[in-house]
């Protein structure tokens, strides 16, 4: 597992623009609460720089993301726990809102079964690093949510794990 004890808050610039990056360790080993700068904002809206290589390894998370994701859900859908051994996942919320939670799945890990939530926002725009081993789920809260991960290796369903109560997926109603 990687340590990230190196890590500080990065200064970043794009175009002349300049913001801080934000790391935050979490209770939970190599899970990082990240929040990236507002690079540019003014009465039109804001522009915001979610992923900067070289602003990332500067931070100390040096991790090259190849595939990215998005999963689009409706108010009360609940994505089980999954992950897999081999992939770190970069997540954000590009649109409404998300508890997310998650779960540390390695056995020989002194943190095994211990979790951690969040709640993701397209207002709050934090991340979450989530490292190999782990796994996450998440419940929309909002109207709709749009949920984008990036991912060290590419998508292998094969690979992909889940605990045995995954059955409790799907659409909470109330």
């Amino acid at each position: 597992m990687r340590s990230f004890a190196a890590l500080r808050t990065t200064e970043i610039g794009s175009e002349g623009m300049t913001a801080a990056m934000e790391v935050f360790t979490t209770k939970l080993e190599s899970v990082l609460l990240i929040k990236p700068p507002t690079v540019f904002e003014d009465f039109r809206g804001h522009y915001i720089e979610t992923y900067n290589r070289n602003a990332y390894f500067t931070a100390g998370i040096p991790i090259d993301f190849i595939q990215d994701d998005i999963s689009v859900s409706h108010r009360h859908v609940l994505r089980g726990i999954h992950g897999d051994s081999t992939t770190w996942k970069l997540i954000s919320c590009l649109q409404g809102s998300f508890y997310l939670v998650v779960v540390n799945n390695d056995p020989n890990s002194s943190q095994y079964r211990e979790w951690a939530a969040f709640t993701l926002s397209d207002s709050n725009r934090l991340q979450i690093l989530v490292p190999p081993n782990f796994g996450n789920g998440h419940l929309v809260m909002s109207e709709r949510a749009i949920f984008h991960y990036k991912q060290s290796t590419e998508y292998d369903r094969a690979s992909t794990t889940a605990p045995a109560n995954s059955r409790f997926c799907g659409t909470i109603r109330h």
